[in-house]
């Protein structure tokens, strides 16, 4: 199992709407991909840092889960120019990208 995992990182300035992420883009991201070889979804909306009072190192992470890299880089191939388009409307931190080896899951 692939992890691809969106990092929005948190900096003075940026911005996230988590409702718009979760209500509109997300879904659209499952309308356009679940054909395609997504397996699952989730998001985490950033609290804090490790260390008390600290802030959280990013706004929000979004986790896509595929089989392959190969069906993830179809996939988006196929639709990652709209993905990216609708980016604007809920985030002015610019996404982070780590694609990762499932090698536990509980």
């Amino acid at each position: 199992m692939i992890k691809i995992s969106v990092y929005y990182p948190n900096a003075d300035g940026k911005t996230f709407d988590v409702t718009y992420y979760r209500d509109k883009h997300m879904p659209m991201v499952q309308r356009l991909l679940g054909p395609l070889g997504l397996r699952g979804l989730g998001i985490e909306k950033g609290l804090s840092g490790g260390a008390p009072g600290a802030p959280a190192m990013y706004l929000c992470v979004g986790h896509l889960l595929f089989d392959t890299v190969e069906a993830y880089q179809a996939a988006f191939k196929r639709h990652g120019k709209e993905l990216m388009a609708d980016v604007p409307k809920y985030t002015n931190a610019t996404p982070q990208v780590q694609v990762g080896e499932v090698v536990l899951q509980s």
